[in-house]
């Protein structure tokens, strides 16, 4: 088993008050479970998050070896957008 670390944690009346409901509803043994499982959840979210930028770094970079996309007609291109946009504004009606 690993080894166990007690940490101090500032939580606000209203958090430990939920937390407290929580373990008298009988959905955990103790605060503890909850606060194990509250980090559990934040380090997968923190190593998606972290995939994520590593996979738009790969994306940023792959674009910028690419190329240049050459001349852009600005207004043209502005046109072209409004005409999609306008056509699905209609198709949703």
């Amino acid at each position: 088993m690993m080894a166990i670390e007690k940490v101090s944690v500032a939580l606000t009346g209203e958090q430990i008050a939920a937390l407290k409901a929580a373990v008298d509803a009988g959905e955990y043994a103790t605060t503890s479970e909850i606060v194990r499982e509250a980090v559990r959840d934040w380090q997968l979210k923190r190593e998606l998050r972290q995939e994520d930028v590593r996979r738009l770094r790969h994306l940023w970079d792959q674009g910028v070896e690419s190329g240049t996309a050459g001349e852009v007609d600005m207004p043209k291109l502005r046109g072209e957008a409004r005409k999609r946009l306008e056509g699905a504004k209609k198709s949703s009606r």
